[in-house]
């Protein structure tokens, strides 16, 4: 998912190590001196260079399936893992399927467009990759429940979760029908509830798991049409850490990533040339990202993704991760034109 739908000038818009000793004694950090830390950047900076260190390994295998490390033998950071994707027919679930498989795991993958789960499972086994799609609507209990159960059945339990699937939609809060509302809530919210809710048997009989879900960078800042993605990924960040808190002292790590805008079909206005689509990303970065001033590619999420799922984060839980480039740190100073300028 993204932070929000790209609008085109005048057109259409998109376990864990927590090893404390019961003998030992806690230590109370004040809310005062917690507070005079920069938690997210901290965070970020952490989770960017570990993914940055893990995408810097990775060398391409064949088009649009990156190696990292991962050998025919299994090896790579999850190797003999079983994970599962919802949502991973296209965009940043497809890139974590493939990157995952990269790594070793045998992965369980869901989504509403059977061609395009066809057609990733063959990229990721032609990878030599393991891998299973599983048509299944997120909206719908029934579904979720057969799509992970038949998952941890194939390939043996389930070690890691990534609960992506989510739609978008923009229009007035008064324009926005019931069924447009139930639908957007249906499939962002309430099918991560639904997610979790199926997976944690699997984890607790594994000992221990790591859960990550997507929410959104829009969750943390409003956009004007968009009251139902908002809520829907702000019900994610909830979900997310009672979760767990629920589920921590059992071996499970559930936390969120919070994707900026990425460059993926659902930001992308079918019929638009790449050369315009190009011109449009070059314009846009700088003027909506104030740190990296570009999009993301679905492929930096997945490292992002990835690292969160690793041992590389295993005293993290119930975070909610920005990985916008820098979106969220701040904004630019706009000056209206004809009045004088601050000093530079």
């Amino acid at each position: 998912m993204t932070d929000a739908r790209a609008p085109l000038p005048g057109g259409s818009s998109n376990p864990t190590e927590a090893h404390h000793s019961r003998g030992s004694r806690s230590r109370i950090v004040s809310e005062k001196s917690f507070n005079r830390f920069d938690r997210r950047r901290v965070i970020s900076g952490a989770l960017a260079g570990a993914a940055g260190f893990a995408g810097a390994q990775r060398a391409q295998a064949v088009p649009g399936v990156r190696r990292s490390g991962a050998r025919a033998g299994g090896e790579g950071r999850f190797a003999g893992k079983v994970v599962v994707i919802t949502g991973a027919t296209s965009g940043i679930g497809r890139a974590t399927a493939k990157a995952f498989a990269a790594e070793g795991a045998k992965v369980g993958f869901c989504g509403r467009r059977e061609h395009l789960g066809a057609e990733v499972e063959r990229e990721i086994r032609k990878a030599g990759g393991e891998a299973v799609y599983i048509r299944a609507d997120v909206r719908e209990a029934d579904q979720v429940k057969a799509f992970v159960d038949t998952v941890a059945s194939r390939y043996g339990g389930l070690d890691v979760a990534f609960n992506n699937a989510g739609i978008e939609f923009s229009k007035p809060l008064h324009e926005t029908s019931v069924a447009d509302w139930d639908n957007i809530i249906g499939t962002n919210e309430r099918g991560v509830f639904l997610a979790i809710k199926y997976e944690i048997p699997h984890l607790l009989e594994r000992g221990g798991g790591v859960i990550v879900c997507t929410a959104s960078a829009g969750a943390e800042r409003a956009r004007p049409g968009h009251a139902g993605y908002t809520a829907s990924k702000r019900g994610v960040e909830g979900i997310v850490r009672s979760a767990a808190l629920d589920y921590g002292a059992k071996g499970i790590r559930i936390n969120a990533i919070l994707p900026g805008t990425t460059d993926t079909p659902l930001v992308r206005p079918a019929g638009v040339s790449d050369a315009d689509w190009a011109a449009y990303k070059k314009a846009w970065g700088p003027l909506n990202v104030p740190g990296l001033q570009r999009m993301a590619t679905a492929e930096e999420i997945a490292d992002s993704v990835l690292a969160l799922a690793s041992d590389q984060f295993v005293f993290m839980t119930g975070a909610s991760v920005p990985v916008d480039g820098g979106a969220l740190a701040g904004a630019k100073m706009i000056w209206p034109e004809g009045f004088p300028q601050p000093p530079q």
